[in-house]
């Protein structure tokens, strides 16, 4: 499995830091992942009776699992960027957990090596949040999470819907976009992945490697789509709270930007 066509954030660290987690967009997207998680830690913790073992794979600036980090989780984070993970480890001196944290700077494809020379054990919790469609061959990763996740533990897989790309077009009147099949986004800045992978795909992966997907939330399930910024929309704290509310109810959360994902081993 080569990672040579694998996207590296590396060359715009700067952009990403600013249009993923500089405004309203990041603070729904951290919200809904944060209160799925919440739950999922604190079962998962109280079942096994001590703190967890997390990985976060292809983490980028690793929001999440810093602040596990801090309530005393034990974490190794991951990402194919050092630019990134540069910028995670300033977030994680501010919180006071740089020292405890594991740090790889790899692709995913080498951190089997990496993990075998640090860790024996497998994993109670592993993250993969918005890496899938930036991969080459995202099924390839599936197995390397079988492999590493706990026979009790938690996959959180969230990655980018591309049914939400056609609904926003549509409202946007994009339909020339729609009907050109070899539409393709400016990588050099963009961050709409031209290769995204649908939930029927990751599904249908998911159970060959033995998975069953317990919960689905949709991030960002209506905010992008608004035209105007008009009413409720003029206050953020009331956006993200109609998020939070309608982001784990169908048919709403189908509509997320963003699905997360949580599996388990099917018993």
């Amino acid at each position: 499995m080569s990672a040579d066509k694998d996207r590296n954030f590396d060359p715009i660290t700067e952009h990403f830091v600013k249009k993923v987690y500089g405004g309203l967009k990041g603070e729904i997207r951290l919200a809904v992942l944060k209160r799925d998680l919440a739950q999922t830690v604190e079962q998962l913790s109280a079942q096994l009776k001590r703190p967890l073992k997390i990985l976060d794979v292809g983490a980028g600036l690793a929001q999440l699992s810093l602040q596990l980090a801090a309530q005393g989780h034990m974490v190794t984070i991951n990402d194919i960027s050092d630019n990134m993970l540069t910028e995670a480890k300033k977030n994680a001196e501010q919180l006071g957990v740089l020292p405890q944290v594991n740090w790889l700077v790899c692709p995913y494809q080498q951190l089997e090596d990496l993990l075998g020379e640090h860790n024996k054990q497998s994993y109670d919790l592993i993250l993969c949040h918005a890496l899938l469609e930036w991969l080459a061959e995202p099924q390839q990763i599936m197995p390397f999470f079988a492999q590493w996740l706990a026979p009790t533990g938690v996959l959180s897989l969230c990655f980018y819907n591309p049914a939400s790309f056609i609904y926003r077009n549509l409202i946007m009147g994009n339909f020339n976009l729609l009907n050109n099949p070899n539409f393709k986004s400016d990588n050099k800045k963009s961050l709409t992945p031209n290769n995204p992978v649908s939930y029927e795909e990751a599904d249908a992966w998911l159970k060959a490697q033995g998975f069953m997907i317990d919960k689905v939330s949709g991030l960002r399930v209506f905010h992008d789509y608004a035209p105007l910024k008009r009413g409720g929309h003029t206050n953020p704290e009331a956006v993200i709270e109609m998020e939070l509310r309608y982001s784990d109810q169908t048919p709403y959360k189908w509509l997320g930007r963003y699905l997360h994902v949580q599996a388990s081993f099917d018993a």
